[in-house]
């Protein structure tokens, strides 16, 4: 491995900010810390930095412990979620910088300088003023400048939050083709599942300092460890079920679930895993909500028989629905998850 976090705690006064954490990333990974608000992903970030003291645990870089290096000597770039970039110098003295200090000639600086730009989709902007650049443009030329001096770990600090939804979503798509075509180890802090998933080799989902669930993408998404990792993960309805052969049987009617071990089994269903068919179980529209690519509906369903009654659905964008409209649900494997 070539970063290992090994029972690392982090405190402010009485408050435990960061909690035993215990993370490994290997060369060339991506892997993203993912969770709410407050639930200690910045703070984890920047003491991997070291920009913030640890107060337990330990730091290691193949092994090496990292407690006595200085910020500047570990090698690592940082991008912050408002790039920082030095509005005075132009896009090639922002990349450039982190050369300098390291006193690499100016012949490969240029060299270097250019490479990166080609790398990051800005090809012929090495002359351009920081003030003249977009949002998406600026966080890629923080990207250039923290890839120049070649470091040996990246970390993300919400890279996107700032951008609009579009940009946002198609920068992420870019900087993940980067990152992977380039090999570069990586740690990025995220609220946004979308942007984990598509960055992201792996994720760790952190709830008030604490990991609660580690592992590869379609692991995590698939299988939520417990009903507050699944709430995170966009379930909004759960549901008992029996499953046998890859298929659960619920009160919505059967789901196929390979990855499910015969017997009892806890479903955790997000929007999209009910859809609105010619057939299947019975209810009425509560209420509807118009979304990009759907239509988000809200179903009171009596076959429950529960104390929750209504569930959440899709429908095409097209659909002609309102409060009181009778309609069928069939369930949608790609939006159903095993819980716990």
């Amino acid at each position: 491995m070539a970063l290992s976090v090994e029972g690392v705690s982090v405190r402010y006064g009485s408050f435990e900010a960061v909690r035993e954490v215990d993370l490994d990333i290997a060369d060339g990974e991506v892997l993203a810390l993912l969770g709410p608000s407050g639930s200690g992903k910045s703070t984890l970030l920047r003491a991997i930095a070291g920009l913030e003291p640890v107060t337990g645990g330990s730091v290691r870089w193949d092994g090496d412990d990292l407690a006595r290096v200085p910020v500047h000597r570990r090698e690592f770039g940082l991008v912050f979620q408002d790039g920082q970039l030095f509005p005075h110098r132009d896009v090639r003295g922002n990349i450039a910088f982190g050369l300098r200090m390291h006193r690499v000639p100016k012949d490969e600086q240029a060299r270097r300088v250019g490479a990166l730009l080609d790398l990051v989709g800005l090809t012929g902007y090495a002359g351009r003023r920081i003030t003249e650049l977009s949002g998406g443009e600026a966080q890629r030329v923080a990207l250039a400048r923290a890839l120049a001096p070649k470091p040996r770990l990246l970390l993300l600090d919400e890279p996107l939050s700032s951008l609009d939804a579009s940009l946002r979503e198609q920068l992420a798509v870019d900087l993940a083709e980067l990152l992977r075509g380039a090999k570069i180890t990586t740690l990025v802090v995220t609220h946004d599942q979308e942007e984990a998933f598509t960055l992201a080799d792996r994720v760790a989902v952190l709830e008030r300092g604490e990991v609660r669930q580690a592992g590869a993408v379609p692991s995590v998404w698939r299988g939520p460890a417990d009903d507050t990792v699944a709430a995170f993960l966009g379930v909004t309805t759960f549901l008992d079920a029996q499953a046998a052969d890859g298929v659960a049987r619920s009160a919505l009617g059967p789901v196929d679930v390979p990855e499910a071990r015969d017997g009892a089994v806890r479903l955790g269903l997000r929007p999209t895993a009910l859809r609105v068919a010619p057939d299947g179980v019975a209810g009425e529209v509560v209420s509807r909500v118009h979304r990009r690519e759907h239509l988000r509906l809200v179903v009171r369903v009596p076959a429950l028989q529960s104390t929750v009654d209504t569930v959440d659905a899709v429908a095409p964008v097209s659909a002609d629905l309102r409060a009181g409209d009778p309609v069928h649900l069939v369930l949608d494997p790609d939006g159903v998850a095993i819980v716990g």
